[in-house]
């Protein structure tokens, strides 16, 4: 999939399951359209628990690197990619009693062409201070539905086999030596 690095605090609590220490799932939605009350980007966060948590975010975090954000409450559930050979890994994910703000957010960004990234963090309950994986998993949604209860998504890797190479456009507004 991608070159992750699991937190060593992470490997301890997947091999010795204390009773004590939670693994929390975060997901992060991202897309230009997403912009709060003042203007300024934003993204939907939800932590799959039954509270709100606040949790610091990467250094190299897309929107608010390093700062401590806030994770809301919801139920969500991931399907994670059959163990094969498929060129890019899909992955299922369900968000159940979605509010209003959520939709009204999403249905602005299906209007346009733009891509709404994924971003998955685990932390641990008692390390609220950083994620348990080094980068996270960033994946792009490629199907989303939504209703007035759940949100129904299929999110993938970005497609780097079909993306041109080299990525820049040799247009003749940005080379106007093209024209004779």
């Amino acid at each position: 999939m991608t070159d992750t690095t699991l937190s060593e605090a992470l490997k301890e609590a997947y091999a010795s399951a204390p009773s004590d220490v939670i693994l929390l799932h975060t997901l992060e939605l991202r897309h230009p359209t997403f912009v709060d009350d003042y203007g300024n980007s934003t993204a939907i966060r939800v932590v799959r628990d039954h509270v709100s948590h606040t949790c610091t975010l990467e250094n190299s975090a897309p929107l608010n690197p390093g700062e401590a954000v806030e994770f809301v409450a919801m139920a969500f559930d991931l399907e994670l990619p059959p163990v094969n050979n498929t060129p890019t890994p899909e992955i299922s994910v369900t968000i159940d009693n979605v509010s209003t703000e959520m939709i009204a957010y999403l249905d602005r960004a299906i209007e346009t062409q733009d891509m709404i990234e994924l971003t998955y963090r685990p932390y641990l309950s008692d390390d609220l201070t950083t994620p348990q994986m080094d980068p996270p998993i960033t994946l792009v949604i490629t199907d989303i539905h939504v209703d007035c209860y759940k949100i129904s998504a299929t999110a993938r890797m970005m497609d780097i086999g079909n993306k041109s190479f080299p990525s820049e456009n040799y247009t003749v507004k940005n080379y106007p030596g093209l024209t004779r």
